[in-house]
Formats: structure tokens, sequence, C-alpha cells
């Protein structure tokens, strides 16, 4: 098995009824393990969906149905570690994102270990997403596939379609529970097992069919008078108090300033309900975020031991943030929008891809090894590089930047919605609106970029004043 490559994401879930506009949202930071790992976005086309597929870290092999639907993904460009697809919408308006890393315990492990040869965040995108139908049927499908194969990893793993949200984790190297997120709810989720209160014959809930008796036979819940799947399967540990929690608790935090609550809490609530309706903006902010307006803000003014602290939301390891939009208030041909942004979160916006397209902007889709500007993965990681140096002196232009990129997406999805019934081929209509976007997006940040050089050039420390 070759060497695991492990990622350390956050995912931000909204319900159709807690969203400003009434779509399901779900979302998740692409994190990986080193500062720079290059990313595409494309689609998959039936013809080029694997029928034989094999897993390069596991080597685990699975025959797949002649049927695939097409998909947008978001592939590495390196592929020594395998595909990691990370997340897309299907022709079916079905989103799917995996996964969040998440934790465990040994008591699990001890009952059911992991699989050294099953799957793996590697994986499951590939094995799932081309073949379901709804939110719920993801759930089904990847739950037989990790009873089948097994697992050699624990992950959290986002469904959605225009009514329902789902979110499954893994358990141990063949379990797994799932749980419907309410309509009217979010959820802030940061690499630990977070389905708290869980009932087995609740309508909202799915999992392994011998779940609950696993939990009775081998003893395994802690609590006297509450089943609490965080509690019986995963962890509470010193790194969780550091690593994790704060991530929820600033999320909870922003969309629900009214509560107070601890950033180290080990019982942070799984499902939360904002006093104010949800936009994309949101939930990128909080997406990007490094604990602003607090002492731990890593660009703040606490104390460094204090800045050091916690591990950000926005970090250097953000490879991609998708957010996965299934409108409901739209025709279905245009109802997915691929919301896509590469590199370090803190300097770079979301874009609003259409889904229902044959192949996606060169720009978004060509990147690979070698740094090239004219790549938006590669743009955008020079962008929050010269930011990260004097973030304070950065940090107006990119207000700026963000808020004219934004309103200029905007404008041009609306155009492209409004006019819809004069396209007579949609997908090559909604492929022009993307080219459109994409060439906009690179744009503004090769501008902000610029402004950033230029202005940046006059405070380097490599100057010397002769008064003349």
């Amino acid at each position: 098995m070759e060497k695991r490559v492990k990622g350390s994401c956050t995912t931000i879930l909204v319900g159709k009824k807690a969203s400003i506009d009434g779509s399901t949202i779900i979302s998740r930071n692409d994190d990986g393990h080193e500062a720079l790992d290059p990313e595409r976005f494309v689609v998959v086309n039936p013809a080029d969906q694997p029928r034989h597929y094999q897993s390069v870290i596991s080597q685990v092999k699975v025959e797949l149905p002649d049927n695939p639907l097409r998909y947008t993904s978001i592939p590495n460009s390196i592929l020594t570690q395998g595909i990691w697809p990370a997340a897309g919408i299907n022709s079916e308006n079905v989103a799917m994102s995996a996964t969040e890393t998440i934790t465990t315990n040994s008591r699990v492990l001890g009952v059911d270990p992991y699989v050294m040869g099953g799957i793996g965040e590697e994986d499951l995108v590939t094995l799932v997403l081309p073949y379901i139908h709804s939110a719920k049927e993801g759930v089904l499908r990847l739950g037989q596939l990790l009873e089948q194969y097994g697992t050699y990893e624990p992950n959290g793993i986002a469904f959605s379609d225009k009514d329902e949200i789902w979110w499954l984790e893994t358990i141990g190297g063949h379990h797994w529970a799932a749980k419907r997120i309410p309509d009217d709810a979010y959820v802030v989720a940061a690499n630990r097992m977070s389905i708290d209160a869980f009932e087995f014959d609740a309508e909202d809930t799915l999992c392994s069919a011998d779940l609950e008796q696993m939990i009775t036979k081998y003893q395994l819940n802690p609590d006297f008078d509450q089943v609490n799947l965080r509690h019986i399967f995963g962890s509470a540990t010193i790194k969780d108090t550091v690593y994790n929690n704060p991530r929820v608790w600033f999320g909870q935090k922003y969309f629900n300033p009214e509560i107070e609550q601890d950033p180290q809490d080990q019982d942070l609530p799984f499902i939360c309900h904002a006093k104010r309706k949800i936009s994309i903006e949101d939930v990128k902010f909080v997406l990007s975020s490094h604990y602003e307006n607090t002492k731990y803000d890593v660009y703040g003014n606490g104390t460094e031991a204090e800045r050091k602290l916690f591990r950000p939301i926005g970090i250097n390891r953000n490879h991609d943030v998708h957010i996965l939009q299934i409108r409901n208030n739209v025709p279905s041909a245009i109802a997915g929008i691929h919301w896509l942004a590469f590199g370090a979160n803190t300097f770079n916006t979301v874009v609003p891809f259409y889904a229902n397209v044959a192949d996606t902007p060169a720009s978004y889709k060509d990147a690979d090894g070698t740094f090239d500007l004219n790549q938006m993965y590669w743009l955008s990681c020079t962008t929050a590089l010269l930011g990260d140096t004097d973030y304070d002196f950065y940090v107006d232009l990119r207000n700026s930047y963000t808020l004219a990129a934004m309103s200029a997406y905007r404008r041009i999805q609306n155009q492209t919605d409004a006019r819809l019934d004069s396209a007579t081929d949609v997908q090559a209509y909604l492929a022009a609106a993307n080219e459109q976007l994409a060439a906009e997006a690179m744009k503004r940040q090769t501008e902000l970029l610029g402004k950033m050089v230029i202005s940046g050039s006059e405070n380097m420390k490599l100057r010397y004043n002769l008064n003349d």
C-alpha cells in the first residue's frame, strides 16, 4: 500500500430553509498534507468514466456499472497518489463532497479494524457520484461499498439534491452512520466525528444494519442515558481542543453570534440553527477565516502564543474550496452550481460555474506541476503567498477585489439565468457562460496581484533613501 496521504478539511452544510435563496448547499475546504498540490476542474463524461476501477493507494479493484452519469470533478493534477476527485455535481443535480477526514477511537477499531486493501478518499467520488439520483441514494450506495470492501481510514461525506442533505460518517473498517440535515439547519464539521444524538429508528437516519447491536455487544457506549455517536465512535483528545473544535466554534460563532461557547469545548453541537439566512458569501467567509476579531487570529493582535494556539480554517494547505449549490428557484438545467476557488482562501473568490456542461474553461482545467500564472490554481496560490507577507497592508485591496469580483460573477450569472429560454443548445450556452466567468475571474485575480506587487514594492526592505 502506497504511503497514505491525509488532508485536514473543513465542511459547511446548509439546508434549503436555512439558505438565503432556498438552495441546498454542501461545501468544503479541500486541504492537503502539503502547501502546494495542483488541482484541476473538469467534467467526467460517461465515456471517460472507468468501468474497471483500481485504486492507486490500496490497489482495491471495483467493477463499476455501465450506465454512469456525467459529473463535475476536482481531481489532482499529479496522479501519483490517484485521482482524488474531491467533489462534484452529476447530471441529475446530485452533489457529493468527499471527504472530511474524521476521528475514531481504539475501542471501535478493536471491534472493526481498518481494511488496508479497502476504499478511501482517493476513490469515493468516482465510485459513487456517477451512479446516484438522490442524496439518500448516495448514502445507500456508499454504505453498501463500505460494507463490501471496507475502508482504511475514517471519513465524513456530504450528499445533496434539491431537497435534502445527508451526512455520512464511516465507523471502523466496515460500519457507517448517516443523518439527514434538517432543512432549517446548518452544520460546521472539522476533522472530528461530528454526529452526536442518534436515533436508530428515525426517518432521518441510516446506518449499517448491525450498528446498534455492535454497540450493545461490545459495550461501546460511555453514556448512561443517550446514544451519542461522537461519544461512542469518535474522539475527545487534546488535539481536538486545538486543531478541530475551534474551527467549529468560530463557524458557529459567525452564524450565531448571540451564543457564547468555549472554542475548546468537546461537545459543540452538530445540528445548528442560524439567526438569519445563510448566503454563499457567508459560507466562503467562514471557509476562508482565521479567527478574525478574536485574540486567536493568525494575523491579529493577540500574543504570539494565542495567535498560534488554534489551527485556522483558511490555511496555506487549502487546495480548493468548493461550494456545491442545488437551486430550487430556477429550471433544473441550471440548478447545479459548482462554486470554486483554488489555493489558500485568504486572497481568492469562488466562481459560480454551471455544472450542466460537457467541458470546463482551460484556465481552471489545465494546471499541472509547472508554475504558470495563466492557470487559476497557480495565480491564486501566488496572490495568497504575497498577501501572507503583510496581511494588514494588503487586506483592503483584497476586500475591494472580493466585492467587485463577486458582484461581477453574480451579474453574469443573473444574465445567463434570465436568457436561458433563448438558448437552442443549453450545454453550449452554459459552457459559454462558464468561459465568461473564468475570463472575468482570471482578469480580476491578475489585477489584484498587480496592485499588490505595485503597492508592496514601495515597502520593500531592500531600499535606501539619499534624498536626491
